[in-house]
């Protein structure tokens, strides 16, 4: 039995449509597991050739006369011939005549059908791809029925009818939601970043209200919101809840479970909670985080982390990159593009560079890097709470997400490099004895020259007073000399003496 690693490397391989790409990314995937390797790579071959058979006996029956109806018509056909047979372009599932495939995903395939009965419309019906009806994705795609049923909101598309078919693979039927991908109807109408603001918003009342529902969607990328004309007014519409998971309540009778070592998702728009192999449980904020990814590819056109290199990286340094790296911030990635890629992304926000750098700067920057916080306590709680800060942006008025701080933006920094940080630790500690070992040095020596010079200056003035003391004394014995001399009359000989008498200097 193929592990949870197998199949998520198989499921993400099937999406590659290049052999070379897909064989590549298999390899970087299994590392240096060789056998695992060899494995995933026979079975993708396997699956390639029987999707050959099938098509070829699709060919050949549907050339028989009459209108073929898959199952009912004949009991000799195998029944992965049948199953095939489900998927042919004019066949019918109940009172739905399937007119032409319109999408396809990991495990579903979308079909723009026709219901006939009791009402003439068309509609979007998904159905479970052939050889992906294992009990985890038919438990997955039943949750994703009982998650639509349960929302009514205008900008997610309404479940309208479920069943199976009679080889027992579960279907939907879905509103058809005419439209193309929000980024690409953004880029292609040339809208101002006002306009893609607005936009947003509606995609994250859509979300707040999936999430009061107890409903995370998990999988929020651009192609699973599109963007539909109603009355000429563009309304962008939330799909694809095939991976979201109740927060509270049980929607099926199998508890969804994502198993250990695998994560369901889009890399490039995945929160690093959901790409941990941890017992953290992906709440509501996981949708913020891919909120804020979409957000920034709006504001960009890129997304923080390119797709293609988190995919050529494999798993391990994926997972690193999403729960390590920080994004650049919006205004900071538009400088870092190419001058012909840069003007063309202002082009289709009718700005110039410059002023497109200038606009994403500041507010837009901390709103959009506010919800790509890698710990989810410190992003938006709710999507209302990235909706009400974007209106006030719109309004003028002063934000909620402020500048992570000087202390904090360090925390940071020393949880994703505890290794460095503890090494500049000891390094630092050992700098700073040293430090303070050398201080007292210096203090203790410069203490010692000055006890030194002080008893140098005391030395020299007691030998000053010394000297005075012996030249006064010197003084007084000539005077008494020349007064003698003076009593016996020998004046001459007493101002001799006197003259040798010096006026004494006051030291200073």
């Amino acid at each position: 039995m193929a592990t949870s690693e197998q199949q998520e490397i198989f499921i993400a391989a099937m999406e590659i449509t290049d052999v070379d790409e897909r064989r590549k990314m298999v390899e970087r995937a299994c590392g240096a597991d060789v056998p695992m390797c060899e494995k995933i790579l026979e079975l993708l071959a396997a699956h390639a050739k029987a999707e050959d058979f099938f098509s070829d006996c699709v060919t050949a029956m549907a050339g028989l006369e009459g209108e073929f109806t898959p199952v009912s018509q004949s009991r000799a056909v195998g029944s992965a011939v049948q199953e095939a047979l489900e998927d042919l372009i004019g066949s019918r599932i109940g009172p739905y005549k399937l007119l032409q495939k319109i999408g396809e995903g990991g495990c579903g395939v979308v079909y723009l059908a026709e219901q006939e009965s009791p009402i003439r419309r068309r509609v979007a019906l998904k159905i479970i791809k052939l050889g992906m009806d294992t009990k985890s994705v038919i438990t997955r795609f039943e949750a994703e029925r009982q998650a639509l049923a349960l929302m009514d909101h205008p900008n997610i598309a309404r479940v309208l009818d479920a069943g199976a078919t009679k080889t027992g693979r579960p279907f939907f039927v879905m509103e058809l939601v005419h439209g193309i991908r929000i980024t690409e109807y953004c880029d292609g109408e040339s809208l101002q970043t006002r306009q893609r603001l607005e936009l947003f918003l509606r995609v994250c009342q859509a979300i707040q209200h999936a999430h009061q529902k107890g409903i995370i969607h998990r999988d929020i990328k651009p192609s699973n919101i599109l963007v539909t004309l109603q009355d000429g007014v563009p309304v962008p519409k939330v799909i694809d809840f095939g991976i979201a998971k109740a927060m509270e309540e049980k929607l099926t009778d199998f508890t969804v479970v994502t198993l250990h070592g695998h994560f369901i998702g889009t890399p490039a728009y995945m929160s690093p909670e959901q790409a941990q192999v941890s017992g953290l449980d992906v709440d509501t904020r996981s949708d913020i985080y891919s909120l804020g990814v979409l957000l920034y590819e709006l504001l960009t056109g890129k997304t923080p982390f390119d797709q293609k290199e988190l995919l050529a990286s494999g798993l391990d340094e994926m997972r690193r990159t999403l729960r390590d790296r920080e994004p650049y911030r919006p205004s900071v990635r538009l400088g870092s593009l190419p001058n012909t890629e840069l003007t063309m992304t202002a082009q289709r926000r009718h700005m110039e560079p410059p002023k497109l750098r200038s606009e994403l700067r500041g507010d837009l920057d901390w709103i959009v890097m506010k919800a790509l916080e890698k710990d989810r306590r410190h992003r938006y709680q709710t999507a209302n709470g990235i909706a009400l800060d974007i209106q006030r942006y719109l309004n003028n008025e002063a934000i909620f997400a402020r500048p992570p701080s000087r202390i904090y933006q360090l925390q940071k920094a020393i949880r994703r490099n505890k290794v460095i940080f503890a090494a500049a630790a000891v390094v630092t500690v050992a700098l700073a004895t040293s430090s303070v070992v050398s201080t007292w040095l210096f203090l203790a020596e410069r203490e010692a020259r000055r006890q030194a010079l002080k008893a140098e200056q005391q030395k020299n003035r007691l030998q000053q007073e010394t000297d005075h003391l012996r030249q006064d004394s010197e003084d007084n014995q000539t005077f008494l000399k020349a007064a003698e001399l003076f009593r016996r009359g020998q004046s001459a000989k007493a101002d001799a003496l006197l003259d040798q008498i010096r006026v004494p200097k006051i030291a200073p």
